[in-house]
């Protein structure tokens, strides 16, 4: 397993020349550059030599705590190292820094999962900041497919919308449930099961696994979508149906590849970056006014409504920009 390493800070020459050569200490500064400074992207992808259009496949893994997504990620590392594939896996943990959220616990329980070795395991946190983040981690996967891990991996925990928004940067979605544990519901109220292309029950031994998976199967068909994802029961800690899951997504793929549909998912993860990039630039841009900021407060102070306040802050914003272009 490669983790990345606690150097020092190095300079974006350094980054590039360590990529380069199939430094992984590299790739973590990479990483970490794009963390802190996302708007700067372009210009390291540009040093790299990245177009974001490296072959890779880009599997999402989502689904509440504790139900056995690291150890399914895990199993698909392993498989795909047997038919030398390198895998990366980027665990993206929202929760915020003022809450410590389970950042740590979730690292040592990946640990604990990922003894594979050429596994490049990296963990990604909001630090504060959900607006961002989904950005960082298509870009962090762009960064491990162009150092040459031909898998990789994305796992959220499946709580709210920042979690759907990262599933979007993945070709293949995997929802896993616990079974009988109300997962199943809590999945669709957060619109999990929209975003999924197989959904995994997982720990399949204990009782009511395969019932969870008939309510499952019975709610997606009760929605009346075009296509029903697959359900499965599956067991990755003694690898029981793992067989099954392998070969369904494997299925999966091969559709989404001779269907089109893959092309069509990849431009629009693409689209959905440049929009979510634009609006994130179009406001720090606007708010390094600091006369906007005033203007907001006196128009706040003076009790004109938020909603009002923003559209008029907005429309001084894109006439001083609209200015500055001309």
């Amino acid at each position: 397993m490669d983790m990345e390493p606690h150097a020092e800070r190095i300079d974006k020459g350094d980054i590039g020349a360590g990529f380069k050569k199939g430094n992984v200490g590299a790739l973590a500064r990479a990483i970490s550059h794009i963390e802190e400074n996302l708007q700067s992207t372009h210009s390291l992808f540009t040093q790299l030599g990245v177009t974001g259009t490296e072959p890779s496949w880009r599997t999402g893994i989502t689904g509440p705590p504790g139900a056995g997504k690291s150890t399914i990620a895990a199993f698909l590392a392993k498989a795909w190292g047997k038919e030398d594939v390198r895998t990366a896996f980027i665990a993206v943990d929202p929760s915020s820094d003022r809450t410590g959220g389970a950042l740590l616990g979730d690292r040592i329980r990946i640990d604990e999962a990922f003894e594979v070795d050429g596994v490049y395991v990296r963990s990604m946190a909001s630090r504060g900041s959900l607006g961002g983040l989904a950005q960082a981690a298509g870009a962090a996967a762009d960064l491990c497919a162009a150092f040459g891990y031909g898998e990789v991996l994305l796992e959220t925990v499946g709580v709210g919308q920042v979690e759907i928004d990262i599933a979007s940067q993945a070709d293949v979605v995997v929802v896993v449930l616990h079974p009988r544990s109300g997962d199943s519901v809590q999945a669709m109220k957060a619109g999990l099961l929209e975003t999924a292309d197989i959904l995994l029950v997982n720990k399949a031994d204990v009782p009511g696994a395969e019932a969870t998976a008939r309510d499952l199967e019975g709610a997606l068909n009760l929605a009346g979508n075009a296509s029903v994802p697959p359900v499965l029961c599956c067991s990755a800690l003694d690898g029981r149906g793992m067989d099954d899951v392998l070969s369904t997504l494997n299925s999966i793929r091969g559709h989404l590849e001779e269907s089109g549909e893959l092309a069509l998912r990849r431009g629009k993860r693409s689209l959905s970056r440049v929009q979510s990039l634009i609006g994130d630039g179009l406001r720090r841009r606007a708010w390094k006014d600091g006369n906007l900021a005033s203007r907001a407060r006196k128009l706040l102070e003076e009790g004109m409504p938020a909603e009002q306040v923003a559209g008029v802050i907005l429309e001084r914003a894109l006439m001083k920009l609209s200015e500055t272009a001309q």
